[in-house]
């Protein structure tokens, strides 16, 4: 165990479903954990602030975990730590950081779980602050398939296997990787924070999924299970299109990107084979229900921050992406306000205008 993780407490940013988790999870495990939330948001914090107690339930794990510290003061939540863990939708990612910005120094190294491009937006944020020095890194996916079954209580259905980690500037990958190692086991490592960003699961899969279930979500509230029952033969093939789109931006850039049933069977998620088949065969996924509205993060998080985004960093560099266009513009009409706008765009990610050569110094150094 480093020597930060003994002796240095961990803050994790966030009051969701994962947040908890992982809080929990954590503490349970010998560290000591300060859960923090924008006071904009306290209410997330009210059922533990009297206790500063998560009961953890599931397969990983059963307990009270008492945590070192619950505050809505970001200032108090970074003074001790060095590790930051940023555990919030893509569309908290900006407030976050603004709110961050004047206790952030060169000694931290801040996580973003999932990121889907996230880091590259907080680095831009950084810079026209002037803050220097802190080194930022993002993950492909949550760590837990979990959700809150009680006010204080979190449930963990599944442990992801090998989470995926960029990290930017890209020379401190390793380091990145062994303070993560001992809390999150098997990190995997992706090249840069880019290649990290465009294989984010959710987005290829969710907004598909929800877009063309939408009347059964209206009409049952989400009372179904949403990959074993949403996800049929004719869902995965549109699934596997947009995979298709994100994977040739990936491959525009120079990486090879995982399909996304072969990323969900090396996390965990299910058996190898098609996508149908990995998601019908995993025992986590298939106990998730669908969202109970069609206001929710898998429409409101996954396209905006995550289809749409994609689509303009392919588009910059020679991609054509008419199926993420698609379920952007139909998502749009969904949702009831215009996805390219509520997004980040090539100037929040500080990729306008950016040719390959200046992409790729960016990504390794972390300049400009």
């Amino acid at each position: 165990m480093t020597e930060l993780m003994t002796n240095k407490p961990i803050a994790v940013l966030g009051g969701g479903n994962t947040a908890f988790a992982v809080a929990a999870r954590l503490t349970l495990h010998g560290h000591r954990i300060v859960l923090a939330e924008v006071p904009e948001f306290a209410a997330a914090l009210d059922p533990i602030r009297a206790t500063s107690a998560i009961h953890l339930r599931g397969v990983a794990g059963e307990g009270k975990a008492a945590l070192y510290r619950v505050t809505t003061d970001l200032g108090e939540a970074l003074a001790e730590a060095e590790l930051v863990l940023i555990i919030v939708p893509a569309y908290a990612h900006r407030p976050f950081a603004l709110a961050c910005l004047p206790h952030l120094r060169a000694h931290h190294t801040v996580v973003l779980m999932p990121g889907t491009l996230g880091s590259l937006e907080w680095a831009q944020l950084l810079h026209q602050a002037g803050v220097e020095g802190v080194t930022l890194a993002e993950v492909d996916t949550a760590p837990y398939v979990c959700r809150k079954t009680a006010p204080d209580t979190a449930t963990i259905w599944g442990v992801v296997k090998g989470l995926g980690l960029g990290v930017l500037p890209a020379t401190q990958t390793a380091r990145v990787q062994a303070l993560l190692e001992p809390i999150f086991p098997g990190v995997q490592t992706y090249a840069d924070v880019m290649a990290c960003g465009l294989s984010a699961m959710n987005p290829v899969v969710h907004p598909a999924g929800v877009l063309m279930n939408a009347g059964r979500i209206e009409y049952s509230q989400g009372e179904f299970h949403f990959y074993e029952e949403g996800v049929s033969p004719s869902v995965a093939r549109v699934i596997m299109q947009v995979d298709e789109e994100r994977r040739r931006i990936g491959a525009a850039l120079g990486y090879e990107l995982l399909p996304v049933h072969e990323a969900f069977h090396r996390a965990g998620f299910g058996p190898a084979g098609d996508l149908w088949a990995t998601i019908n065969g995993s025992w986590m996924l298939t106990r998730l229900k669908a969202p109970g509205s069609l206001e929710s993060r898998w429409l409101t998080e996954d396209i905006p921050y995550g289809l749409a985004a994609w689509s303009r960093v392919g588009a910059q560099y020679g991609v054509q992406t008419p199926t993420l266009q698609a379920l952007v513009e139909l998502g749009s009409v969904v949702m009831g306000f215009d996805a390219w706008k509520a997004g980040r765009g090539l100037e929040e990610l500080g990729l306008a205008g950016l040719d390959r050569k200046a992409l790729t110094q960016l990504l390794e150094k972390g300049k400009r």
